[in-house]
């Protein structure tokens, strides 16, 4: 709607997103003065740009000035978003997943036994007066079930086992131990590093009986060793290797998927990360707006994994062609500005990441509303219940009540049992 202004003053402007992608419409739409666009394409027109063969295929110009709306929201909430384009491999790799998921559920749920076991040996210990027992009970039911509901509500009732976890876990830490926490579990799970790792007890229990199973043999050392085997012939030389080369494969394999059906058993929820969709297909979930991100699959398998844990289609695995963070995009700009209401709280990243300032315009009228002290709870079910409070006494009154959240969906269930109609914008 600006567009009549600057065309008055002689400036050309145009927006990407009515184009498609290497159209000759969307090259003349970046050759414009002004250029509007999302930042998702944007940046995935970057990516095209670095896969064609030639330059006069290319669509974007240098990156000279980029003004940015709600910018806290682009260069700050989702700087660490990754922009990829993916294509697929080429083979099928469904039939793995299909052939371990059985054995990892099993193993899975072997785990959630385990867990409760250590919580109930962790509330005997507090009742016997062993705290540092208890502690380590905790430590181990932590790192192997971090979302175990019982878990979570005797953190909730009392907040003192949660330091208790944390000073015990940092006594391990120091002294190089925590593994023997690991080892009283199948396999330990590292939310922050996105990870998961089998124990000894794991790897036995998806494997009895046979110790080599997940054992990678060291190519380079194996194939030295048999080009140096004067016994050999050239011929049984490399069908030796052949035979090498593919046992390394196929324990390369096997470890892959097993550690990816691991991470979708135990750190991709459902309703959560992501729904399975009318067509019974898995749709991610923006962990940031909760929405539905239609089309997204994630990348390594990780997406197969998901769909074998539900049981629905398994599709063909895709690669990663190209990929860049917002943030990275960004940052090749030779200017930076943007526009928001909520810039100020972010003041100290925008100048450390992209040694911008931040300036606060004042109001052209004055603020009307009414700014309160925050509320402090003990515990999450106080605050869950006084935010029901909250809302019940609006909604008496006929007011909508808009409730940010990053896990909507859950939420959602909180307010429906409340009595409450949400809807997930």
């Amino acid at each position: 709607w600006m567009s009549p202004i600057y065309n008055y003053l002689g400036l050309r402007v145009d927006c990407i997103d009515k184009y498609e992608p290497h159209s000759p419409e969307r090259t003349a739409a970046y050759a414009s003065d002004i250029t509007y666009g999302t930042n998702n394409e944007f940046g995935f027109d970057y990516l095209r740009d670095n896969m064609v063969h030639a330059l006069e295929q290319r669509v974007q110009r240098r990156h000279w000035y980029a003004i940015i709306d709600e910018v806290d929201s682009i260069l700050i909430d989702e700087a660490r978003t990754p922009l990829i384009i993916s294509g697929p491999v080429g083979r099928d790799t469904s039939t793995p997943f299909k052939q371990y998921n059985t054995d990892v559920s099993r193993l899975y749920k072997k785990q959630v036994r385990l867990v409760s076991e250590l919580i109930a040996e962790a509330e005997q210990e507090l009742e016997a007066g062993n705290e540092f027992e208890a502690g380590e009970k905790l430590l181990a039911a932590k790192r192997g079930g971090p979302k175990n509901k019982r878990l979570l509500k005797l953190f909730s009732d009392d907040p003192g086992l949660q330091k208790l976890v944390i000073k015990v876990e940092g006594d391990y830490m120091r002294e190089k131990r925590l593994f023997e926490i690991d080892e009283l579990l199948l396999f330990a799970m590292d939310e922050k590093g996105h990870n998961v790792h089998l124990s000894d007890a794991g790897l036995d229990s998806l494997s009895p009986g046979d110790s080599e199973a997940f054992v990678v043999p060291d190519l380079s050392e194996a194939i030295g060793t048999i080009e140096e085997d004067e016994s050999l012939s050239v011929d049984a030389k490399r069908e030796t290797m052949s035979r090498l080369e593919a046992e390394y494969a196929a324990k390369s394999e096997k470890i892959h998927v097993i550690h990816q059906l691991l991470k979708a058993y135990t750190l991709f929820q459902k309703d959560e990360k992501y729904i399975i969709g009318e067509s019974g297909e898995i749709v991610i979930v923006d962990e940031f707006t909760g929405r539905q991100m239609a089309g997204r699959r994630w990348s390594d398998g990780l997406h197969q994994a998901v769909e074998a844990k539900e049981g629905v289609e398994i599709k063909g695995e895709t690669q990663t062609l190209a990929t860049i963070t917002i943030q990275n995009y960004f940052r090749m700009y030779d200017k930076l500005a943007g526009m928001t209401g909520t810039a100020e709280t972010e003041e100290t990243e925008f100048h450390q990441i992209y040694k911008l300032d931040v300036f606060v315009i004042p109001t052209n009228q004055p603020i009307v509303r009414d700014d309160r002290d925050d509320l402090i709870f003990r515990t999450k079910r106080e605050k869950y219940q006084a935010l029901m409070d909250e809302i019940e006494r609006l909604h008496k009154m006929e007011l909508p009540v808009l409730v940010g959240t990053w896990r909507s969906l859950r939420r959602n269930r909180a307010c429906s049992s409340a009595g409450a109609s949400p809807t997930t914008c």
